[in-house]
C-alpha cells in the first residue's frame, strides 16, 4: 500500500482497489491510503461479505465490485437449461455437480417462478436484486453474448419494493444453496483468511 500510496501521489494511478482481502487487510491498507473499491464475489447464492465485509465497507467509504453476480452463470441457466460444455471448469464446481446441483435446480426453478411473475428473466431478476443493494455496490456480469448483454441491461429498468426483494431472498435461501461457493482447493485462500502479514 504504501508503493501505491507513492504511486498515486505521482499521478502515475488515480485510485486504489483490492481484491478478496480479509477485513483486516482492508482496514490496514485503508489507513495507509484510501481504498476506493475492493472486487468481491457477491451475488443471490453468494452472500458471506454481507457480514463482515459490506458493513467494514460502508463504515469506510468504500465500494464493492461484485464478480459473478449471476452466481458463475447459474442465474443465467448454466447447468439447470443447458448443458455445461466439457471443457468448463464448472463441470468440477461443487454447485454444479451431482446432488448440489439437483439441489440447487430447485432452488433455480423457485427463482425462475418469481422472476416470472415480475415479468423478466432470472437474469435480470438476480442482477436487479444486487443493484437494489446499494449505490455502493457494482455488478460486473460477463458475457460474450449480445442477447445476454441486452438482457443484462434490462435490469436496470426492474424497480423491486422491500417485499419483491424479501421473495427473492426466500426463493435462494443460503441454507438451502448446495455446495461451496468455491473450488475445495481454493477455499484456503477465501478472503476471510487472505490476511496480508503486517510486515
Amino acid at each position: 500500500m504504501g508503493e501505491l500510496k507513492k504511486l498515486v501521489e505521482e499521478g502515475k494511478i488515480k485510485y486504489i482497489g483490492l481484491s478478496e482481502p480479509s477485513v483486516d487487510t482492508v482496514r490496514r491498507a485503508h489507513a495507509i491510503h484510501p481504498i476506493t473499491a475492493l472486487e468481491m464475489e457477491y451475488c443471490l447464492w453468494t452472500r458471506d461479505i454481507e457480514d463482515d465485509i459490506i458493513p467494514v465497507c460502508r463504515e469506510l467509504g468504500i465500494g464493492i465490485v461484485a464478480y459473478s453476480p449471476l452466481g458463475r452463470g447459474f442465474f443465467g441457466g448454466k447447468a439447470v437449461l443447458e448443458s455445461l460444455p466439457s471443457e468448463s471448469i464448472l463441470t468440477t464446481h461443487p454447485r454444479f455437480t451431482g446432488d448440489n446441483l439437483e439441489k440447487n435446480k430447485l432452488v433455480y426453478s423457485r427463482f425462475a417462478n418469481v422472476a416470472a411473475k415480475n415479468s423478466c428473466s432470472p437474469p435480470q431478476l438476480a442482477l436487479a436484486w444486487l443493484l437494489h443493494q446499494g449505490d455502493d455496490i457494482i455488478p460486473i456480469p460477463g458475457t460474450t453474448k449480445i442477447k445476454n448483454l441486452d438482457d443484462n441491461i434490462g435490469s436496470l429498468a426492474l424497480k423491486l419494493t422491500e417485499e419483491n426483494l424479501k421473495e427473492i431472498c426466500d426463493a435462494v435461501p443460503i441454507e438451502e444453496v448446495g455446495g461451496h461457493s468455491n473450488y475445495s482447493y481454493l477455499s484456503k485462500y477465501e478472503y476471510k483468511y487472505a490476511n496480508t502479514p503486517t510486515k
